[in-house]
């Protein structure tokens, strides 16, 4: 333990452990040894001693009386929630003894873990936890329920996750927030957009709904679901045709712009106002002020990968900064996410060199299918850092699966989930200011220490210790299942591969907390795309037989229903992280479904009323808020909704779980669903 986990009184360093790209300093208080009030560090260059409500109040959740704090094992059928104290030992035999059996009769790969980045402490999500699994030869996980669509079709066009300098962007006079909800989930974001406004730039927001970010922003652009690579590739029409690109830059630096110029040309304004419901005149307005504003930064989100054509949307997206060559201004340019700037040694931490034979992979996002098709079967079901039965898609599916009772499950938590309540054994967790970690930002540039703050909660144990306790369990002699945190960490920071992150090592964090990697301008410069350019045509896609130009396609779900459905995240939970907490709940008061007023009235539905959501794949019931925030045949939810707020609130009961045209990424938004009223209550 960390002196600052044995200081009782005083303030002490942390980092936010949230999957956010803004992952802030923070400052924590202490007095008789637990956390009396958490602020911001106003000492971090990036987030400035400003942080979100989800954060301010983590001690509450830290400290919920709801909160596990010793192993578990069922005692009830799965799902009941009876479950009776045991000790770390019983649960420890109990688990290794029956991986150790269907071992023997099935081989390792009847065993899958299941995790994604609840805690993006990285050697607590990608550490031990992977060197065990490599090692015992388990079924590997996908993890692309999040960014893999994105990135992948971003990568196409720059080569890796690299954008602008956050804190550059203070000098744009144009950005665009294309696809975020920024008040919400990249919060310094907008800070800094408020002090480029303070300069005279101007701030549009192209969306699905008219959420926090739209209601902020100068300018917002309503859009139809899935259509933004039409919009996208609208603008470039107009960018060519009134000869508002930068020639120099994209003979210098990008290729396939001759080939580009003759493709654009088929989506006039008016074809791309019909697809996307954004009116010509909006279209010509956006691409003048894009063309002749400098610098232009454009905030692509994560919301517009989630579709069935994800990849292809912001692979299309990125191609626009280089029409105007806004990548040679400072403050210019685009984020999508910074991951490449901060890569570390992702095969020293991991050591995928212990896996003796390839083994199956399985798409994390076909959970449901996996659990119920696949063929051998999963036999134990491993979950950490994430909670399935709420965060995955197609959650009827994910039930039955996790219904089974010959799938042995456990679940290592902070709170008994919805995941948990199907487990044979459940393990406490710590929290992240309860472990040693480090954590780098998608966003900014800085990589951050955590130690532990305060001792574990009653008998928690973080991931580390306790993939420790199994490899000791199974037998698994391996020198790299027993290092300390400190040698994992040194093993991930030395990378000379990535000489950004020279001189960024633990003894300097220990010392100073936070440190920027040694970033430059992306421009004049070579990326690392087959060509060192910006591809605009990417011979890669199309040896893949993908188009090699950004292309629209419509989106394809096979229901006909009338409504395009897209769950989106809310204010004051992230996933379902915080929707456990009743604090959060109320903050953040009831389930919605957004829906425009024409069809409300259609419907004869009553803004407040009660309303059915339901497909082919299952329903819910959310509370109507009726309005003109979305356009007519789009409803929107938000938030992930669980416990007992969200027992009728399972969006993810709705939402496909197809795959996107790229990376095996979700397909979230890519759903269509029907809409009935049911009333208020005593109707």
């Amino acid at each position: 333990m960390s002196n600052y986990a044995n200081q009782q009184t005083g303030v002490v360093p942390a980092v936010c452990s949230l999957d956010c790209p803004d992952q802030c300093g923070l400052l924590i208080h202490k007095a008789e040894s637990k956390i009396i009030k958490i602020e911001g560090d106003p000492a971090h260059p990036v987030t400035q001693g400003a942080i979100c409500n989800k954060v301010r109040h983590l001690a509450d959740r830290i400290y919920d009386p709801k909160r596990l704090q010793y192993p578990l094992k069922r005692v009830g059928a799965k799902g009941e929630g009876l479950f009776e104290r045991i000790s770390w030992e019983e649960a420890v035999e109990t688990i290794t003894d029956r991986w150790k059996s269907l071992i023997a009769g099935y081989g390792a790969e009847a065993i899958l873990p299941y995790s994604f980045y609840g805690n993006m402490g990285r050697i607590g999500t990608e550490g031990l936890d992977r060197r065990f699994f490599y090692r015992m030869g388990a079924s590997r996980l996908q993890y692309t329920i999040c960014q893999a669509a994105g990135s992948e079709g971003y990568n196409y066009t720059m080569g890796a996750n690299l954008g602008t300098d956050p804190e550059d962007t203070v000098h744009a006079k144009l950005i665009i927030m294309w696809g975020i909800n920024a008040v919400s989930t990249n919060m310094h974001q907008v800070m800094l957009a408020e002090q480029a406004r303070k300069r005279g730039a101007k701030v549009v927001a192209i969306d699905v709904h008219r959420n926090q970010t739209g209601r902020w922003a100068d300018w917002f652009i309503p859009i139809l679901p899935g259509t933004d690579a039409a919009l996208a590739l609208g603008l470039m029409h107009i960018l060519f045709a009134e000869n508002m690109v930068d020639e120099a830059f994209l003979s210098a630096y990008t290729v396939g712009h001759e080939e580009l110029r003759e493709h654009v040309k088929a989506y006039d304004p008016d074809k791309v106002s019909a697809i996307t419901g954004v009116p010509a005149d909006d279209i010509y307005r956006l691409a003048r002020m894009y063309g002749q504003t400098s610098p232009s930064f454009l905030r692509i989100g994560n919301g517009i990968q989630h579709h069935d054509n994800g990849g292809m949307c912001v692979r299309t997206i990125a191609c626009l900064p280089a029409l105007t060559g806004a990548w040679l201004t400072k403050g210019g340019g685009a984020i999508k996410g910074n991951s490449g700037y901060l890569e570390h040694n992702a095969a020293a931490l991991q050591r995928p060199d212990l896996l003796k034979a390839p083994t199956r992979r399985i798409n994390m996002n076909r959970i449901g299918s996996a659990l119920l098709e696949l063929d051998p079967p999963i036999r134990s079901l491993y979950v950490y850092n994430s909670n399935p039965a709420v965060v995955a898609p197609h959650a009827g599916k994910v039930k039955r699966g996790l219904e089974r009772e010959d799938l042995f499950t456990v679940v290592h938590d902070l709170f008994l989930t919805e995941t948990a309540m199907y487990a044979d054994i459940v393990l406490p967790a710590t929290s992240s200011l309860e472990n040693k970690d480090f954590f780098k930002s998608y966003w900014h540039h800085y990589v951050h220490l955590q130690e532990p703050v305060i001792e574990p909660y009653g008998e928690s144990k973080s991931n580390v210790e306790v993939f420790r306790l199994l490899a000791e369990a199974m037998g698994f002699e391996e020198e790299a299942l027993r290092q300390s945190d400190d040698e994992l960490i040194r093993q991930a920071l030395d990378y000379p591969a990535n000489p950004r992150l020279k001189g960024v090592t633990l003894e300097r964090l220990t010392e100073e907390r936070f440190v920027k990697a040694e970033v430059k301008p992306l421009f004049p410069g070579r990326l690392p795309t087959p060509s060192g350019k910006i591809e605009l045509y990417s011979a890669a896609m199309a040896r893949k037989g993908y188009p090699p130009l950004p292309t629209y396609t419509p989106l394809s779900e096979g229901e006909e229903l009338p409504f395009w459905f897209i769950p989106a995240p809310n204010h004051n939970f992230l996933n379902s992280t915080f929707a456990h907490n009743d604090k959060h709940v109320r903050m953040e008061r009831t389930p919605k479904l957004h829906m425009h007023a024409a069809d409300a009235s259609r419907l004869g539905i009553v803004n407040g009323e009660l309303v059915r959501v339901s497909n082919g794949r299952g329903e819910c019931e959310l509370t109507a808020a009726v309005g003109e925030d979305v356009l007519p045949g789009v409803v929107v939810s938000q938030g992930l909704w669980a416990g007992k707020a969200g027992a009728k609130a399972l969006v993810n009961a709705l939402t496909p779980d197809r795959v996107a045209d790229m990376g095996g990424g979700a397909t979230f938004f890519s759903g269509k669903v029907q809409v009935e009223r049911l009333g208020r209550a005593g109707d």
